[in-house]
């Protein structure tokens, strides 16, 4: 098995870990059985069915199956190594990119490693040492992010000894340790500030924040990154300034620069410093601090707290208001409620929302602040925030997915004729607590950008995407709310569904666009959005509108 390799080569650094205080024996055992489990579990980034995944299982490790995937990502980026010699622009926008790859797995697969209780609820009853334990953990984190780093940077890394040599080969060795280093204390020290001032549910909702902030902090830092240089000619310019100073990829391409190309400068070599002295440091704080972290763990596994009744009752106002039957209603409220409280789901669906917050500012920072307010006075540009929709599709298809699927028999025993209001209900529920609040902030920053002018259009746009959640509950496989394994999400591939609907969506923004050039034509818009979302409520659930027979998905 490829994870015994890793314990073969870990047993060479056995007198270290004894001279540390560890009990190496009892460290390498628990280990073992981490990694075992790894093995058995499906990376999101690998969709398979259940039967295929249970089949597989037994023939090897999962997560090292799913690493071609990231091989082929670090390949196509290994392109900036051959485009010339400006090492600080080349590198800065690498490692970014292997930064933003590797943080993105860690926001979908990390948390199971560093926010893992299981430590100290059985081994710490144990006569295990504690910092035997710790550093498990430790080395277990550095296993899994030596083969995702690897799989990312193994052709970047032969392509720079190649195409720069030897040196080149070695520092990028060095700089990528440095990074894991950086990428796992920062994480850590989140989740710690998180832990400290938090706990129960509200811990745990501030975990998925914080993911959230990470994503967009991805997405943003990247295009921040591609924005430092200015491309004058064929020529890369990189002007200097204090902000770059707090970005980690801009460290590494300036230590590039500085050990392979010297004569740049102290704003370089100070910039270098950076990029060994931060993980480094880094890193320190980390073991320092760990045992603070086990100890803030334990509120993770704390019961929920309570729902008020003043929430109660404004979550009865809210569904009574929105739907049209007692019966609506109750499913409206049952599925705001497991949005809310069901861990797995948000794990999987929140993050994404952080990509669904950022898209229209980068589309809208890609093509017109580059001269600063004035660049976007007068123009259309407002329409991108038809790409805060985008990430629609897969919000909708994740409502069927529950990690208490086997609860889904209280579809069968609910005094109802019909699986219509259980749709109706879950779907308006998914739109008003997740998407509406996200619409709402981005049109108020949008009407600041744009002047209030623009409100008839805001709001037209909000009823084209009400338009838009309803075509696609019709285009997607239906499956009862929260009845089905999240096991089960690659049993049916929608992907190409998926991608039809975000080229719909772009759709209904070229019809805005168009309606804009025609006198009253966003009038005309709005009053046809209307009345599709007045039709597609009456009519898209009428298909559902079946007797119950059978046992509903998932069971």
């Amino acid at each position: 098995m490829e994870e015994m390799k890793s314990l073969r080569v870990l047993d060479r650094f056995r007198g270290l870990f004894v001279k540390m205080g560890v009990d190496y024996p009892v460290m390498r055992r628990i280990l073992q059985v981490k990694l075992t489990m790894d093995a058995r579990r499906v990376p999101t980034m690998v969709n398979k069915s259940r039967k295929k995944q249970q089949a597989e299982a037994e023939d090897g490790n999962q997560f090292l199956r799913s690493l071609w995937l990231y091989v082929i990502f670090g390949g196509l980026s290994s392109m900036f190594v051959l485009m010339g010699d400006n090492l600080l622009f080349q590198m800065s926008i690498l490692f970014g990119i292997m930064m933003f790859m590797v943080m993105t797995a860690m926001i979908s697969d990390f948390s199971s490693v560093l926010l893992d209780i299981r430590d100290r609820s059985i081994l710490a009853t144990k006569p295990v040492n504690r910092r035997t334990i710790t550093m498990a953990k430790t080395v277990h984190i550095f296993i899994y992010l030596f083969f995702l780093t690897g799989a990312i940077a193994i052709i970047p890394l032969v392509v720079g000894l190649f195409r720069q040599g030897i040196g080149f080969f070695a520092l990028m060795l060095l700089e990528l340790i440095l990074m894991d280093l950086l990428i796992v204390v920062l994480t850590a020290l989140l989740y710690l500030v998180v832990l400290r001032f938090f706990d129960g549910e509200k811990l745990k909702d501030m975990i998925n924040y914080v993911q959230i902030g990470m994503t967009i902090t991805i997405a943003v830092g990247y295009q921040v990154l591609v924005r430092l240089f200015d491309f004058t000619a064929m020529d890369v310019v990189f002007k200097p300034a204090w902000w770059q100073y707090l970005l980690p990829p801009v460290w590494v391409g300036a230590s590039f620069q500085t050990v392979l190309h010297p004569g740049g400068g102290l704003s370089y070599a100070g910039l270098a410093g950076l990029s060994i002295l931060v993980p480094l440091a880094a890193f320190l704080l980390y073991l320092k601090l760990m045992p603070a972290l086990e100890r803030n763990l334990q509120k993770l596994a704390e019961p929920s707290a309570k729902v008020t009744k003043g929430s109660g009752k404004a979550l009865r106002r809210i569904a009574d208001l929105l739907c049209s039957t007692p019966q609506e209603s109750a499913f409206f409220r049952f599925a705001w409620s497991l949005m809310g409280t069901e861990r797995e789901f948000k794990l999987k669906v929140y993050p994404s929302l952080g990509f669904a917050i950022v898209f229209p500012f980068i589309f809208l920072f890609s093509n017109g602040l580059n001269q600063g307010l004035e660049g976007i006075s007068g123009t259309r540009m407002y329409l991108f925030i038809y790409f805060s929709g985008i990430m629609l599709p897969t919000i909708i298809m994740m409502l069927r997915y529950s990690s208490r699927y086997k609860a889904a028999w209280i579809y069968q025993t609910a005094p109802i004729s019909g699986e219509a209001p259980i749709y109706k209900g879950a779907l308006k529920a998914c739109l008003v607590r997740l998407m509406l609040p996200l619409y709402l902030v981005e049109a108020a920053i949008f009407a600041v950008l744009f002047g209030v002018s623009i409100l008839p259009d805001l709001i037209v746009a909000g009823l084209a995407m009400q338009c838009f959640a309803i075509l696609c509950f019709l285009s997607l496989r239906k499956g009862l709310p929260f009845s089905e394994p999240f096991e089960a999400a690659g049993q049916q591939n929608q992907t190409f569904v998926i991608m039809g609907l975000m080229l719909l969506l772009g759709g209904f923004g070229l019809l805005h666009w168009l309606a804009t050039i025609i006198p009253f034509g966003v009038v005309a818009y709005g009053v046809l959005m209307i009345a599709g979302a007045w039709l597609g409520w009456r009519m898209a659930f009428r298909m559902r509108v079946t007797e119950k027979e059978g046992a509903p998905n998932g069971n």
